[in-house]
C-alpha cells in the first residue's frame, strides 16, 4: 500500500498538464527571458518557462550563444548595490541589511533558471543546456560567471537527500539497460551478451543513483564483483569463462567500473555518496565481505611517463617502448612499470599538494588508501595507451577511511600500503644508481 501511494504520487508529480505544453510565440528570446522574470501569474509563468525551453531546443550554435550572452551579461549582478548594501551591513549588522545583501549578491539569472525548473521535465533540459554552455566556455570565458549559477542551484537540487539508489540488474527496464551501455567510461559494454555477463550472475552487481525529476537517466553507477580475493587484473574480472561463485562464498567487493552518466553535472560529485552507500548495502546482504576494493585505472601514467623519457629516465623509456609493442614485452618490465606507477601514484603532486591523478583524488579523498598496483592488469588496447596496462587497487577499510579522509584533505598525506611504499622506493633508488653510472 505505501508503495502504491507514492508511486502514484510520484506519477502525479511528473505528469505533463496540457496547459504547460508550449505555446507559438513570435517574441523575441530576450522578451521571454523578461517576461519570465516579471513575475506574471504561476499559470502564465509556467506556460513562458516551457516556450523558453522548447525555443531553446530548436536554436542554432549561433542563437545559443546570443543567449548565453544575454544571461551573462543582462542578468548579472549590480556590482554598486552589492557595495551599497554591503556597507549599509556592515554599519549595521541586522537581519534587514542581511536580507538586502543577499538579495543584491544573487545574480537574477539564478531566479531565471529557478522559474524555468518549475515545469515538469525541465531539469533535464537545463543539464542538457548547461553541457552547452561549458562547450563554449573555452571561446567565450565569461561565460563562466554564468556556469556559477547553474553549478551552485544543480549543487542544491542534486544534493544527497534528493538522490536514490537502485539496483540495476538484467531484468532493470531496458531503456535504462540501454543507457547502462552508452554511459559506460572505463571499459565499454560492446554488446547486449556483454551488458548480460556484468549484470546477470549472482556474483555480480550493479547500482545507480537516480534524481526524482530525471527518472530515465542515471546520474552515476557503478559496476561490483564480489570475489574470494583482491584481483591483479581486469581481464580476470571480466572473463567470458570464468568461475561463478555464490555471494556467500565472497569475501571482496571489488568496485571495477564507476561512470558519470550526465556530463552537464560536471562538477557536482556523487562518487564518494555512492561508493559509502553500496559498501552499507552489500555489507547488510553479506556480512561476509570483508575486503571492499577497486580496481582501478592509472589515465595519466603514460603522459608521465612521457615527461620522464624526455628527462632522460631509460626505465620509463623503455617501458613506454614495450608497451607500444605490446603486453608481451611489457611482461619484462613488469616490476619496474609496478615501481614507476607507485611513484606516479604516491610522490607526484599538483601545485596544490594533491596527486597529480584524477583517479587518485576521488579515491584517496573518499578516504581509500592505495593498496596495490598491478602491470598488466588493462592489456586491452586503451589500458596499454593510457598506462601501459598498469590498473591499481584503492581499499576502501571501515576503520581507517574516515581518519584517511581526515590526513588527505588537511594535509594531502596519501595513505598507502608497505608494498607500494617499497616500490616506489625501489624506483627512486633504480633511478639514482642509473644517473650515477
Amino acid at each position: 500500500m505505501k508503495t502504491s501511494f507514492f508511486s502514484d504520487l510520484l506519477a502525479t508529480l511528473f505528469d505533463r498538464p496540457l496547459w504547460l505544453e508550449a505555446t507559438p510565440s513570435a517574441q523575441p528570446m530576450h522578451e521571454l527571458c523578461k517576461e519570465l522574470l516579471a513575475g506574471s501569474g504561476e499559470i502564465t509563468g509556467m506556460r513562458t518557462a516551457r516556450t523558453i525551453l522548447s525555443r531553446y531546443k530548436s536554436m542554432t550554435k549561433e542563437e545559443k550563444i546570443t543567449f548565453f550572452q544575454y544571461l551573462t551579461e543582462e542578468l548579472d549582478v549590480d556590482a554598486s548595490a552589492i557595495i551599497a548594501a554591503a556597507r549599509q551591513y556592515g554599519a549595521s549588522p541586522d537581519a534587514r541589511g542581511f536580507a538586502k545583501l543577499s538579495e543584491a549578491s544573487e545574480p537574477p539569472r539564478q531566479e531565471f533558471l529557478r522559474r524555468l525548473n518549475r515545469v515538469p521535465g525541465a531539469t533535464g533540459e537545463l543539464v542538457r543546456m548547461r553541457l552547452d554552455l561549458l562547450g563554449l566556455c573555452d571561446k567565450y570565458p565569461e561565460f563562466a560567471r554564468a556556469d556559477i549559477d547553474f553549478v551552485h542551484l544543480f549543487k542544491s537540487w542534486f544534493n544527497r537527500g534528493f538522490l536514490v539508489l537502485r539496483h540495476i540488474d538484467w531484468h532493470t527496464p531496458a531503456n535504462i539497460l540501454e543507457k547502462i551501455i552508452e554511459y559506460e567510461a572505463v571499459h565499454a559494454i560492446n554488446s547486449w551478451d556483454e551488458l548480460r555477463r556484468r549484470l546477470l550472475p549472482v556474483d555480480r552487481r550493479c547500482f545507480a543513483f537516480f534524481h526524482p525529476a530525471m527518472v530515465d537517466e542515471p546520474l552515476i553507477f557503478v559496476e561490483v564483483a564480489l570475489l574470494r580475493d583482491i584481483p591483479g587484473s581486469i581481464q580476470a574480472v571480466l572473463a567470458e569463462e570464468r568461475h561463478h561463485i555464490q555471494p556467500a562464498q565472497a569475501d571482496t567487493a571489488v568496485f571495477y567500473s564507476i561512470s558519470n552518466c550526465q556530463a552537464g553535472l560536471k562538477g557536482i560529485s556523487f562518487g564518494n555518496s555512492l561508493i559509502k552507500q553500496v559498501v552499507e548495502e552489500l555489507s547488510q546482504e553479506m556480512p561476509n565481505l570483508k575486503n571492499f576494493v577497486t580496481l582501478s585505472p592509472i589515465p595519466g601514467l603514460s603522459r608521465w611517463l612521457e615527461k620522464r623519457a624526455e628527462n632522460h629516465d631509460e626505465i620509463a623509456k623503455k617501458v613506454l617502448v614495450a608497451s607500444e609493442n605490446g603486453d608481451g614485452d611489457v611482461a619484462a618490465l613488469r616490476d619496474d612499470l609496478r615501481a614507476l606507477a607507485s611513484v606516479y601514484l604516491l610522490e607526484e603532486k599538483r601545485s596544490d599538494g594533491l596527486p597529480i591523478d584524477p583517479v587518485a583524488r576521488f579515491h584517496l579523498g573518499n578516504g581509500a588508501s592505495v593498496h596495490e598496483v598491478h602491470a598488466l592488469a588493462d592489456k586491452s588496447a586503451n589500458g596499454l595507451k593510457q598506462s601501459c596496462g598498469a590498473m591499481v587497487n584503492y581499499l576502501y577499510d571501515l576503520k581507517t577511511v574516515e581518519q584517511n579522509h581526515e590526513n588527505f584533505v588537511t594535509q594531502n598525506i596519501v595513505a598507502s600500503s608497505r608494498s607500494v611504499k617499497a616500490a616506489a622506493k625501489s624506483a627512486s633508488m633504480k633511478r639514482g644508481t642509473v644517473a650515477n653510472v
